[in-house]
């Protein structure tokens, strides 16, 4: 399920204009190299080669490419001391010619120096940022207007002081671990995406700094205890979250969100089996592309993802041409970033609808993961038919 997600956003992103891959930094369709003049500089880079190439059109760097150091006998009395000057050593790293010693699985952590990502910055820094935090802003303002059009779900005939156990210790433990770190990886996430374009003009680049080092810290050390947390709920719920007739009932009622009428449902009704698949899909996603980044040199994941869509036959279905599997360490994390962060504006949407409702949108929701007691009114107006299967397993249980 996670490819199919990943092909759509990397289709998307590679068939935007003026995106090219990192290796091969031409606009598409491009094939002329350009020969600038540099006689103004003596031979050497000029201007006119750095604008050129971040606008991602292939020049003829031959003067460069091919000038990475030789014997310093040669020269005597004017070669660098050593085997090679540091301008020879630095060309020789960035066109990856330099003797470099790998000690991670993936050989090709060789590339030191790769310079094909601005297509990334731009994507990151526009679109998004852009569309992203719009995506955040549009559902709070739709549920703020839910709100003032619905009002509070309040309970029939009110609070009877009479509760039933709706989850147990272990089960509030995992929602309350997942849901924490979740937080906390949703708000270090966007301090680090928004930083520069809105903390550094408010507070400066000191505090700026300072908070981008900790959410570092704690974007990567608190995602253990995400992936564990979503592990022991897809094993505690995932039978409750299959889907079943009742879910088509609920839904043609709208869940008594939208209506007076409250459809039965089981333990999960179908809007909490929607957010549980979700948040297993997604987070599963997010995972694998956090697992990339921490560790891109050995768990390379989009140049396996790229060559399963090859082989499909879609990019040359649709007229892209088949995509690069021989991506670099830098791409790899590239492409994982973006789709990171994608999936986490997604997810954050979805988690604001759910704390939404066990919150200030239904009266005696938030009990079920408070304490894990719910008043015997709230279970029959919401999951009636997980009320009368505890009600019966109590009746069969001797008495004690």
């Amino acid at each position: 399920m996670l490819r199919p997600l990943m092909a759509l956003f990397i289709l998307a992103v590679l068939t935007m204009p003026g995106i090219a891959s990192a290796q091969d930094v031409r606009p598409p369709g491009s094939a002329e190299v350009i020969v600038p003049e540099r006689s103004s500089t003596g031979g050497a880079q000029t201007l006119g080669d750095v604008l050129r190439r971040q606008q991602g059109i292939e020049i003829d760097d031959s003067f460069r490419r091919n000038n990475v150091g030789g014997d310093a006998i040669t020269a005597p009395g004017l070669g660098p001391l050593g085997d090679a000057s540091d301008s020879d050593q630095w060309r020789a790293l960035r066109y990856n010619e330099a003797d470099v010693t790998v000690s991670t699985m993936d050989q090709r952590g060789k590339v030191l120096v790769q310079d094909g990502g601005m297509w990334w910055q731009q994507v990151r820094q526009g679109p998004l940022a852009t569309y992203g935090g719009w995506l955040l802003v549009a559902t709070l303002a739709v549920l703020a207007v839910f709100f003032l059009i619905r009002g509070r779900v309040r309970i029939d005939g009110g609070k009877t002081g009479r509760t039933v156990t709706r989850f147990k210790a272990i089960e509030r433990f995992a929602h309350w671990m997942l849901a924490g770190s979740f937080i906390l990886l949703g708000l270090t996430g966007l301090l680090t995406l928004f930083g520069r374009k809105v903390l550094i003009p408010t507070f400066g680049h000191e505090i700026n700094s300072v908070l981008l080092t900790g959410s570092k810290f704690i974007h990567d050390n608190v995602s253990w205890a995400f992936m564990i947390a979503l592990v022991m709920v897809f094993v505690m719920w995932v039978w409750h979250n299959l889907p079943d007739r009742t879910d088509l009932t609920w839904l043609r009622y709208g869940g008594g969100l939208v209506g007076k009428k409250h459809p039965p449902a089981k333990k999960f009704n179908a809007g909490q089996k929607l957010i549980f698949w979700s948040v297993i899909v997604l987070g599963a996603s997010a995972s694998a592309s956090g697992l990339s980044l921490l560790f891109p040199y050995d768990l390379p994941l989009f140049g396996h993802t790229f060559a399963f869509l090859n082989d499909t036959g879609l990019p040359q279905a649709i007229g892209f041409g088949a995509l690069p599997v021989d991506l670099a360490p830098q791409e790899e994390m590239q492409y994982a970033q973006l789709w990171h962060a994608i999936v986490g504006f997604v997810m954050m949407a979805i988690i604001l609808g759910h704390i939404y409702i066990g919150t200030l949108g239904m009266e005696g929701a938030y009990d079920a993961m408070g304490d894990g007691e719910v008043d015997e009114n709230w279970a029959e107006q919401h999951h009636s038919i997980w009320l009368e299967k505890v009600r019966e397993n109590e009746r069969r249980s001797p008495a004690e």
